[in-house]
């Protein structure tokens, strides 16, 4: 009665093998995905910042990248507080996009799209015709880089 249990054992290890073999397949594959949306979204930030005469390194430094966003958008630099409320989040996330759409002459359908399907529109806007327009009820720069 023992062996029957040591062999009951030993083909359910080989079973779960094959499932762990998968499951790494399957983690490296998200993770190659994750990197090229990473990927494609530091190049199109990289653009978008040069486009509003932004230095575009500054799209690869997490904290930096939001508040030269926020300058783009014309929204003053405090928000990157609201946006570490959750829901209040999501609002100002829709706001700041919409506002740098219509900064680079696009209308608040775009911007919606800029959150939806931001790797798109991040590289339609940054390497497409639209040209920066700094919002005139904004007109002092705060982040001097």
């Amino acid at each position: 009665m023992p062996v029957e249990g040591i062999n009951a054992v030993s083909a359910s290890t080989n079973v779960s093998s094959g499932g762990g073999l998968l499951a790494i397949l399957f983690g490296g594959v998200m993770w190659l995905i994750y990197v090229v949306i990473l990927v494609l979204m530091i190049v199109a930030m990289f653009k978008l910042f040069a486009k509003a005469g932004k230095p575009g390194w500054t799209a690869i430094i997490p904290i930096l990248n939001v508040l030269q966003l926020l300058d783009i958008a014309g929204k003053p630099w405090w928000w990157i507080i609201l946006m570490c409320i959750p829901i209040v989040d999501i609002v100002i996330l829709f706001i700041v996009s919409i506002a740098v759409a219509k900064a680079y002459g696009k209308g608040a359908g775009f911007g919606i799209c800029l959150v939806i399907f931001a790797p798109i529109f991040y590289l339609i806007l940054g390497f497409g015709s639209a040209h920066y327009q700094r919002p005139a009820d904004f007109s002092p720069t705060w982040l001097n880089i």
